[in-house]
């Protein structure tokens, strides 16, 4: 920690800003496994199974952030159930790892299970099967409520201390998961024999708008909350927006998420912008960025600015900390690209376990 910019009076930086969005892009997936099995829309239902390799992959890479923030990694068996000083259930904290190892577990033996009977060309055990995608389903929103927890159960930081937290950060998890999953989409059958339909990414596409009108709705009456009858607990706020005592170093990073976001919000309402194939992939790279800053900087690190003794210091990743960071997206793109593409062998039938069958078969019948 001591190659961090990070200090007592801001000690939650860019690796627990990027912990907290990927929670919100693993919880995402659940907008591909919702409607695809509760509502049964055959065009998610086919291809399903992509969304939970997303999900894993980005739970893997939130825990490696989470590793890189302790500094002691060689710690980390405290925060096994039973070894270590694991404090559950008091520590929110505890309650995030539990969920979050939860949600990794649900995903990995239901993608798993559902690969493998493809695989070996047998029918599904939905009554196996099933309730590991429900549970998961409300796995999904648990994981970010209880991120959201984990900051607004913090009195002293007033600008992370209300109740809209956790809407806030599920609204925002619904419009950065869906719009990956676009990205995603459209470079698989770009790429790819799999082809995805126009109504599933047009599904995501109205639910990314949606959830990202709701989440600008809910930034927007915060601040008016906030600045209406402005009290000290403002502060964070107003540093936030438009910098205080010379210290601005995120004023810029606020104003060119909102405006990201807010024109991308407008862009998408338009069903002319939302179905052109050609353009969707940038907006949702936008707004892909825009939620990752918002989310990430601009919540979590004026949380700390002022301290509850109204210090302002500001805080800027070193060297060690950015290169760090990059190496962790790096690592989750490959573990996303590598199960990816294994699960679409898969779904081909590129990838079969029938031969191999088969040939027994026919030799059990020759003995």
């Amino acid at each position: 920690m001591v190659v961090t910019g990070l200090t007592d009076q801001v000690s939650w930086g860019i690796y627990v800003a990027n912990f907290i969005f990927l929670v919100g892009v693993a919880a995402g997936a659940v907008t591909i496994v919702f409607p695809a099995y509760v509502y049964n829309f055959a065009p998610l239902k086919k291809i399903a199974v992509l969304g939970e390799m997303l999900a894993i992959s980005a739970v893997i890479v939130c825990l490696l952030f989470i590793v890189f923030h302790m500094g002691r990694p060689d710690r980390l068996w405290h925060m096994i159930p039973g070894v270590g000083i694991y404090n559950f259930p008091y520590s929110i904290l505890a309650w995030d790892t539990l969920v979050l190892t939860g949600y990794f577990i649900l995903n990995a033996v239901g993608a798993c299970y559902f690969l493998y009977k493809r695989y070996r060309g047998e029918k599904i055990n939905y009554s196996f099967y099933l309730p590991l995608i429900f549970v998961s389903i409300f796995w999904a929103v648990s994981i970010h409520t209880v991120t959201a927890f984990l900051l607004s159960t913090l009195p002293a930081r007033p600008m992370w201390h209300h109740g809209i937290m956790p809407i806030r950060f599920i609204a925002t998890a619904f419009a950065a998961g869906p719009a990956a999953i676009v990205v995603v989409f459209l470079v698989i059958r770009s790429n790819t024999k799999l082809w995805i339909e126009d109504k599933a990414i047009d599904l995501l596409s109205t639910i990314l708008v949606f959830s990202l009108a709701l989440a600008i709705f809910l930034a927007f009456s915060e601040v008016v909350t906030a600045f209406y009858h402005p009290t000290e607990h403002a502060s964070g706020l107003r540093y936030l927006m438009f910098g205080a005592h010379g210290v601005n170093g995120l004023v810029l990073w606020f104003w060119t998420s909102a405006v990201v976001l807010t024109g991308s919000c407008i862009a998408l309402m338009f069903p002319s912008v939302r179905k052109n194939y050609q353009l969707l992939p940038f907006i949702c790279a936008l707004v892909f960025v825009g939620v990752w800053i918002e989310k990430g900087l601009c919540l979590v690190i004026p949380g700390s600015v002022p301290t509850p003794i109204g210090e302002y210091l500001e805080y800027s990743p070193s060297y060690i900390e950015i290169m760090n960071s990059l190496g962790n997206w790096a690592i989750g793109l490959i573990i996303m690209t590598l199960l990816i593409k294994g699960a679409i062998g898969v779904l081909l039938g590129e990838i079969s376990g029938r031969e191999v069958k088969e040939l027994s078969l026919s030799e059990e019948e020759v003995q």
